[in-house]
């Protein structure tokens, strides 16, 4: 049998894996696209997930450097006289926020523009480190260049923690029903009340379907104008290639799947 016989078995049975819940662990950083229609994740191992719109859900995720809602500072390119730009995140979105428990939670996304050259790359970083963010898999200031990063704060009951992060190529692209998503607990440490859907998709998506295990679901809807992030709804986020949405499971329930909706 030959390496691309084994190579196509492999794959095969990876499309009848059912994938569950990954365990505890302390970043989950967003799978990169891959042309054959499969998301790597990096989780405690890698997985390989079957069809454009899976996705991995995660016990509970720790604390990281966190902040509040509302627009960041945006970077602007050199101007014509050499002016550098601020290194300072290209925006900082709130993608969702509410009240559970009587603690109020906030969801919000650092995207952080791509350098042009290993100088501005290092720059970067250092701005970054002062923010309290490090971009993942990346060793030297060079990995960084022509590169976003972006990551993915939860603020509950005025505690926040990182919760996602990646840097992804700057021409990066979604398409179709294609989805990358996470689930977790609001409360920092709760391995079971897993209810709190984090993800993005292409932006041409309209409504994503997030399914409960109490076999209810909600849909999210592309959010319209004035939609106050208290919505669940997808949203476009400056400086990011994709848009987001955040769902939050019912009460009694946990998260199932999420995929987009045609």
């Amino acid at each position: 049998m030959s390496d691309s016989d084994i190579a196509l078995l492999l794959a095969d049975a990876a499309d009848e894996v059912e994938i569950g819940i990954a365990p505890y662990q302390e970043v989950l950083r967003g799978g990169r696209r891959r042309r054959a229609r499969r998301w790597a994740v990096a989780a405690a191992t890698a997985l390989v997930l079957a069809g454009s719109s899976a996705t991995l859900a995660v016990a509970g995720l720790p604390g990281g450097d966190g902040g509040d809602g509302g627009g960041g500072a945006v970077a602007t390119r050199p101007s014509a006289t050499g002016t550098p730009r601020a290194f300072e995140p290209v925006n900082r979105t709130t993608l969702a926020s509410g009240t559970d428990d009587g603690k109020e939670w906030r969801v919000t996304l650092d995207s952080w523009q791509a350098p042009v050259d290993t100088a501005e790359a290092r720059a970067t970083m250092n701005a970054m480190r002062a923010h309290g963010e490090s971009p993942p898999d990346v060793r030297e200031a060079s990995d960084l260049v022509g590169r976003i990063a972006y990551f993915v704060h939860l603020d509950y009951g005025g505690e926040s923690r990182k919760v996602m992060e990646n840097t992804v190529p700057e021409s990066d692209t979604l398409t179709g029903t294609d989805l990358m998503s996470g689930s977790l607990p609001l409360e920092a440490g709760d391995t079971k009340d897993v209810r709190l859907v984090i993800g993005y998709v292409a932006k041409t998506a309209q409504r994503v379907n997030c399914a409960w295990t109490n076999r209810t679901a909600t849909v999210v809807e592309r959010a319209a104008s004035g939609t106050g992030t208290d919505v669940e709804a997808i949203r476009p986020a400056e400086g990011s290639p994709y848009d987001w949405f955040v769902c939050l499971a019912p009460k009694g329930a946990e998260y199932k799947t999420a995929e987009v909706v045609e």
